[in-house]
């Protein structure tokens, strides 16, 4: 008998994406054995070639299971596709998803969570997984809903040719505001820039929580983001100026020509903020040496960085027994494995991400161990239902401030006047 206890279940749920799926015993794909497992995730190439050989590496140690991937290019595409195949009443048995957009899963009595299939497991325990992985992903607060693949986080990626050549001190643990923001400045000119990111709630979260503020009223039953006033002000404050009082960041025109990741690998950009994700695509880089740092720390404040972690959720479909012996083999020391040598993920296993499968000392970049010593300075955003439409909401609103094209308080408070009422979710 399976283990599975599943989340309730009813004939017709409505998310923050308007989804609505039939529900039961085999709504996913009819409970036929015969076909393969669908595992759907998001990546470009690079990116899910280590997928490709987890795949192939369970289905060689269990032949009896076909696993079908599915990948996409971009996280949105994802929860488009994830949308329509739960709308259908045909979603994937597996799929990849980051802590920010499951909650609208979850919160829809979809799921078949995954805590009673690791109590019973006897291939892997709860206690060999970074608590901040396994913390995001509990949606009730107590039950683990989806198994984190990743603990990844932001970090700042940095050229060290630009900098030695500017003779900048490389970034280090521990530097600051001030630090960054003078690095920024000297590696700007000549056609480069200083440091390069997208303008979103996930970036800006980091600077707020370093400089003592927070995001939202609530971390945990937020009602209305927090960003207008005090510490959370001041963060939010020294992110926008990066671009528009400083001009170290490159303005819109030339961002939409060239994106912060391409500039980086072009050798044009000091410094990249971005999660662990970046790293299979720098490792091509030929002409120049790469490394990443942690991010600066405001003056008074504390190290802070912000939770990238995606996780494997179980669809209730009727194949959940067959769909979890994945997943456990994907979390095993082998499956992590894997991915760690892949380059894209910050193994969620505490031993894998200290092992030389993930530290790979003949790889770049040379300070990996950066992205396991800033676990303890982790956090996490909300992950309730309506959180991904307050993000994308929030995120438009920020793009025009960082850009200059709102002016800064009257934009701040339209961001809070816009994502006040989506805190509710809909229908409430």
């Amino acid at each position: 008998m399976s283990p599975r206890r599943l989340v309730g279940c009813s004939a017709v749920l409505v998310t923050a994406l308007g989804l609505a799926a039939g529900c039961g015993s085999g709504a996913g794909s009819g409970g036929d054995s015969d076909e393969p497992i669908r595992l759907v995730l998001f990546g470009d190439p690079v990116e899910t070639a280590g997928y490709e050989e987890l795949v192939k590496a369970f289905e060689e140690e269990n032949p009896d299971i076909d696993v079908a991937l599915s990948p996409v290019a971009e996280q949105d595409d994802l929860m488009a596709k994830l949308t329509t195949q739960f709308a259908s009443g045909r979603p994937p048995e597996v799929f990849l998803v980051n802590y920010r957009n499951y909650g609208q899963f979850a919160g829809s009595d979809v799921l078949a969570p995954v805590q009673p299939f690791l109590d019973e497991s006897s291939e892997i325990s709860e206690d060999e997984f970074a608590p901040a992985a396994l913390d995001a992903f509990r949606f009730d607060g107590e039950e683990l809903t989806c198994m984190p693949q990743n603990v990844s986080s932001l970090v700042t990626y940095y050229n060290v040719d630009l900098f030695e050549d500017a003779g900048v001190p490389l970034p280090r643990a521990g530097w600051t505001w001030d630090d960054f923001l003078a690095a920024a400045k000297a590696l700007t000119g000549e056609g480069r820039y200083g440091v390069g990111t997208e303008a979103s709630l996930i970036r800006v979260a980091p600077f707020v929580w370093s400089a003592g503020g927070e995001v939202v009223d609530d971390p945990i039953d937020p009602t209305r983001l927090a960003l207008d006033t005090g510490p959370a002000r001041r963060g939010l404050d020294f992110f926008l100026d990066l671009q528009t009082v400083h001009g170290v960041a490159p303005p819109d025109r030339e961002e939409q020509s060239q994106d912060s990741e391409s500039r980086f690998l072009s050798g044009t950009l000091g410094m990249y903020l971005n999660s662990r994700k970046s790293v299979p695509t720098l490792r091509t880089i030929e002409e120049f040496t790469w490394d990443v740092a942690p991010l600066p720390v405001a003056p008074g404040g504390e190290p802070a960085t912000i939770l990238h972690g995606d996780a494997y959720c179980l669809a209730d479909s009727g194949r959940e027994d067959e769909a979890w012996q994945f997943v456990e083999f994907a979390n095993s020391v082998g499956g992590q494995q894997i991915l760690a040598r892949s380059g894209r993920t910050v193994p969620s296993r505490t031993d894998v991400a200290d092992s030389e499968a993930f530290l790979r000392p003949d790889e770049p970049p040379a300070q990996a161990k950066v992205f396991t010593d800033v676990v303890p300075t982790i956090r996490s955003v909300p992950h309730t239902a309506s959180w991904a439409r307050v993000e994308s909401e929030a995120d438009s609103i920020l793009t025009e401030l960082y850009y200059g094209r709102l002016e800064r308080d009257e934009g701040i408070e339209l961001l809070l006047e816009t994502t006040e009422p989506l805190f509710a979710g809909p229908g409430q």
